[in-house]
């Protein structure tokens, strides 16, 4: 397939916005549809290709969007169906393509489904989630343990069984076995499709099917002093990942192809992701991508680390296409994982440089635009119900949700007139979007002339990737597309570092680069703390 003939999600380069913390226009505290609206603008100046928007559905907000009480309502908090659809038309007015989660392994038990499944084992939704007996002693079915912090089952008196929850006791897992379950779902779907959605990122989706015997799951033997929470005590064989997830895929899958340019990304969770994350996206007939948490959980970044995980990703035939991303509204962000507080800016700018030339698809999460780091937040404001639970061994999801910063001299860094949900923490107000318009070298105009270069090079947006040097701090590769090549060089480090000998040539000149004094467009001879370059080699 020419270039030109290629699908428009393949090397695209995909903004998070977390709906609540990026702009608040009724003066609540929370981010709203309108704001998003309202910042439109500045997103589609990045260049980026589409928007993926996490959960704006009804809800009860215990896990804040994710867990669904109607899959096609908007929750009054965001604003009404009305402003979904001029969100979408705005947006595609831009150029701008969005996405939207769905959560098919489990619903708030505020859903109508879960309400009416409660009532008793004999209904027409008595089988929508998974219900079992208690054991002769009373005890749970057995002893799957839930992501934030207990077992995983919870009593019900009404149907005098226990019902199953992943995630909080106020998430129900859905029996997504149920073909009826599925069913449902699907139309759900086809609900935002027909509204012009462009494709859907599938949460957490390696959790949506359980084992039918529910046998116990075997302990992870993780050492004590490495675990944060029971569930990472366990081996998690069969409350997740079971082999009948693709063939519900399978039929997401054929639902999105009855709309034209629609994409599909998986979230996949777990200590073994890959062979997952191939499986559901193999061959035509599955999902178009998906995205782990290699890099979201990583505690450092290294040459060796990179490696490992584009590798895992050859590009045989029949094999799905990867996505990558640094940050997310569920980790704390990679700029302070990574770098120490006097390199941060540097490292900001590396980071992006990186993300951008990776193979597959490049997620950035609001903010990252602008080298944020990681929000402080103190216990007295946590909102995130895992921080609150797991404090202090985790940092929780919320110094990455704290607001988006638009103005450096308003209240609130401009997100709202009103107390935010979160504090904004005066360091991001520092790096306000306003400050940095006007900067040549501020991290916002360096995203703009990064994402404007990928887009425009076939070889750092679909080409292959061969790796040329890992050792110590220095990472190198090569993208390669049609006779075309790009030589990519970083220092993942707070120290300077030579250039290795052996990518020194006199046919590359520099693209791009970050934290690097060069003469001309030449390569330099060596790479200060977080330097990198692109290098087009003729």
């Amino acid at each position: 397939m020419t270039e030109d003939r290629q699908p428009w999600w393949k090397g695209a380069t995909i903004y998070q916005i977390y709906p609540r913390s990026f702009a608040d226009s009724n003066g609540d505290g929370v981010g709203d549809l309108e704001g998003i609206i309202g910042g439109l603008d500045h997103v589609a100046s990045l260049g980026v290709d589409a928007i993926w928007l996490s959960p704006f559905f009804t809800s009860p907000m215990k896990d804040f969007g994710y867990d669904v009480a109607d899959y096609c309502g908007v929750d009054p908090l965001f604003g009404t169906l009305e402003d979904f659809d001029r969100l979408i038309a705005k947006a595609h007015g831009l150029g701008l393509k969005i996405i939207i989660d769905q959560v098919y392994s489990h619903t708030s038990d505020a859903h109508d489904w879960f309400r009416q499944s409660r009532e008793g084992r004999q209904g027409d939704k008595a089988d929508w989630y998974v219900w079992a007996d208690p054991m002769p002693d009373g005890s749970p079915p057995n002893n799957w343990q839930a992501v934030f912090g207990g077992p995983s089952w919870e009593w019900d008196g009404r149907r005098q069984q226990y019902y199953m929850h992943n995630f909080l006791a106020s998430q129900p897992d859905l029996n997504v076995r149920n073909r009826e379950v599925q069913d449902a779902l699907l139309d759900a779907a086809a609900f935002w499709l027909d509204r012009g959605v462009d494709g859907f990122r599938l949460d957490a989706i390696n959790f949506a099917i359980h084992d039918a015997e529910l046998r116990n799951n075997p302990p992870s033997g993780l050492a004590l002093e490495k675990v944060t929470r029971p569930f990472d005590m366990q081996d998690h064989l069969y409350n997740m990942s079971q082999p009948e997830i693709p063939a519900f895929l399978e039929r997401v899958r054929a639902r999105l192809d009855s709309y034209p340019y629609r994409f599909s990304v998986a979230e996949v969770v777990g200590p073994n992701p890959v062979p997952e994350m191939k499986a559901f996206t193999e061959g035509e007939g599955r999902l178009n991508s998906a995205y782990n948490f290699d890099f979201l959980y990583a505690q450092t970044i290294s040459p060796a680390r990179v490696r490992r995980s584009l590798e895992q990703w050859s590009g045989e035939t029949g094999e799905g296409w990867p996505s990558w991303a640094f940050s997310n509204h569920d980790a704390p962000r990679a700029v302070s994982r990574w770098a120490s507080p006097p390199h941060r800016k540097a490292a900001a700018d590396l980071l992006l440089l990186l993300l951008l030339s990776l193979r597959g698809n490049a997620f950035l999460y609001q903010g990252e635009e602008l080298g944020l780091p990681q929000g402080q937040v103190g216990f007295e404001d946590l909102q995130d119900p895992e921080a609150i639970v797991n404090w202090p061994r985790t940092l929780g999801r919320d110094g990455a949700r704290t607001p988006f910063p638009w103005k450096l001299s308003e209240p609130n860094a401009g997100f709202s007139h009103a107390k935010p949900w979160l504090p904004v923490d005066a360091a991001h107000q520092a790096l306000a979007l306003d400050t940095q318009a006007s900067d040549p070298a501020s991290s916002l105009n360096l995203t703009r002339r990064l994402v404007k270069l990928r887009k425009e090079t076939p070889a750092l947006r679909l080409g292959d990737i061969d790796f040329l040097h890992d050792e110590e701090a220095v990472l190198a590769f090569r993208r390669h597309y049609m006779g075309e090549e790009i030589l990519c060089v970083f220092n993942l480090s707070d120290s300077q570092a030579g250039m290795p000998d052996q990518l020194r040539t006199e046919t590359a000149r520099l693209i791009a680069s970050c934290n690097i004094q060069a003469e001309d467009d030449a390569l330099p001879r060596a790479l200060g703390p977080w330097a990198g370059l692109w290098a087009k080699v003729s």
